[in-house]
């Protein structure tokens, strides 16, 4: 399987010709609630609530650009995945060099009902979110927490002692047709604090371009 664009299995062809390439339009079609998801989408009404450098708190105002890709389908023998790569930038407003990202991936698994987010943040943080979702849903709730064997969270040695994220929750869907909304949730154990503080991101997203 070429992993860019994916390739279909014809049965009754000949070796040479068993798999053919995927187009844009069939892998949207497998994607089931994911497909909603598909291009490049950007935003300036970004809000966070995150710790402060004297583990306080502090909020931002961002623009935000997330791009999705298409692609698949992934064999795990009997399990069959389809998916979206995925990245995204965060600017303050004001200011030009970033202050967040993210890289990772969508999945759909339309057997068990399952869409998973498995992503990377460049401060040592890896986070699997999953959720029980039904094809058609335009809105979907995922969540992972830390410790759990199915859909966890795993941080470097400093973050886990200092700012150790237990738990993460994400409400994600489409407002209009292409109107995306977000809300997320990280809440963070952070030492000294007998509370747990909850790292809040949301932000409205307008779709800029259908393929990537």
């Amino acid at each position: 399987m070429d992993p860019e664009i994916g390739f279909l299995y014809i049965y009754g062809m000949t070796e040479q010709s068993k798999t053919l390439p995927l187009t844009f339009h069939q892998l949207i079609s497998n994607l089931g609630p994911l497909a909603l998801l598909a291009g490049v989408w950007d935003g300036s009404k970004g809000h966070d609530i995150a710790p402060s450098d004297d583990r306080g708190s502090e909020e931002n105002h961002y623009r935000e650009r997330m791009t999705f890709k298409p692609f698949g389908p992934v064999n795990n023998h009997e399990q069959t995945l389809f998916g979206l790569r995925y990245s995204t930038t965060a600017w303050r407003l004001g200011e030009e060099d970033s202050f967040h990202e993210e890289l990772g991936y969508w999945l759909w698994d339309p057997k068990e009902k399952q869409v998973m987010r498995c992503f990377m943040i460049p401060r040592g943080v890896t986070v699997l979110a999953g959720g029980k979702v039904e094809e058609g849903a335009k809105e979907f709730v995922l969540s992972a927490v830390a410790g759990s064997p199915i859909y966890g969270i795993c941080s470097n040695p400093f973050l886990d002692r200092e700012f150790k994220t237990v738990r993460y929750e994400l409400r994600i869907g489409l407002e209009e047709k292409n109107v995306l909304v977000y809300d997320e949730t990280s809440f963070l154990k952070i030492k000294g604090r007998e509370d747990l503080f909850e790292h809040r991101d949301r932000n409205h997203l307008q779709r800029i371009a259908s393929e990537v």
